[in-house]
């Protein structure tokens, strides 16, 4: 069940990727991700308050449990505020496979970590995504973003290594406290402190970027991405997990990104770039086919 959950989340993830590229480009990207902060914390809210009429169990009014939470918000708006540049400035059929790279630094930590052991299936996978990624890396050099000199890269790497570092703190989190309520409290301070930011920010009154224009595409961010991430924690919650796992199978949500980017918006150097898809395809494969035993 927890590797369906984990596919389920993919899939999602995948549209809200699409959703993002569609929501920043041209336009204010700290508006955008404050908004997505609002309504993220708007879809759980009735969980949120289901749980404080309960006087969630688990959670209580540990002072302890609130600020590893906000931890977890902290982590987890700094890998946003990164990927939302990234996003913004590269083509989704680069910076896609980059954020695949997640699981080979959540593997680390898994292994090093929670003593996470993988049988041979599973390590073969890995290695096809190891191999996935130097073509990536290749590819985007032939379009401009190299590595030596695009930020936008760098954004996207320090993205991807903060979300790998919430992944693992999910691993610890849930150990303690239930899905729901770590989705929950973490979407309701992540909204706070961007809120408080723009409003610092735009007390300068100055116009930093572009002018923020609304669209419809902006609510629909943190829709998916609400429902990738109950399915995600739900996922680690059950017995039998792991987070290496779980981590590879979510970032198949490029194959989702990737498929737009060629069809909608006609990005360049595609046959090799599906090459490289479809390796990345194989790891996922065999991932999934290695947690069965």
């Amino acid at each position: 069940m927890w590797v369906i959950l984990a596919l389920v989340s993919a899939l999602c993830l995948g549209f809200y990727d699409i959703f993002k590229k569609l929501s920043v480009k041209g336009n204010d990207v700290l508006m955008v991700l404050m908004l997505n902060t609002v309504f993220g914390a708007l879809y759980m809210s009735p969980f949120l308050i289901d749980g404080i009429s309960q006087g969630n169990r688990g959670f209580g009014n540990s002072l302890s449990g609130h600020l590893q939470i906000l931890l977890k918000s902290a982590i987890v708006l700094g890998s946003w505020l990164l990927g939302y540049f990234a996003i913004k400035h590269l083509p989704l059929t680069v910076q896609g496979p980059i954020n695949a790279s997640r699981p080979v630094i959540v593997l680390v930590g898994a292994l090093l970590i929670f003593g996470e052991r993988l049988n041979w299936i599973q390590w073969l996978g890995i290695t096809l995504g190891f191999t996935s990624l130097f073509f990536i890396s290749r590819i985007g050099a032939k379009e401009g973003f190299s590595i030596k000199h695009s930020k936008w890269i760098w954004m996207s790497i320090g993205a991807t290594f903060l979300g790998a570092v919430s992944a693992l703190y999910d691993k610890y989190l849930l150990k303690s406290f239930s899905p729901i309520e770590v989705q929950g409290w973490y979407s309701l301070y992540q909204c706070f402190i961007m809120v408080i930011t723009i409003s610092i920010i735009k007390g300068n009154k100055k116009q930093i970027g572009d002018k923020f224009v609304w669209r419809w595409t902006i609510p629909c961010i943190a829709l998916f991405l609400t429902v990738a991430d109950m399915a995600y924690f739900y996922s680690l919650s059950l017995d039998g997990s792991m987070v290496a796992i779980v981590s590879m199978i979510r970032r198949g949500s490029v194959i989702v990104s990737f498929l737009y980017g060629v069809i909608a918006l006609h990005e360049k150097n595609i046959k090799p770039k599906l090459i490289d898809l479809s390796i990345l395809l194989l790891s996922l494969a065999l991932l999934v086919i290695g947690s069965q035993y």
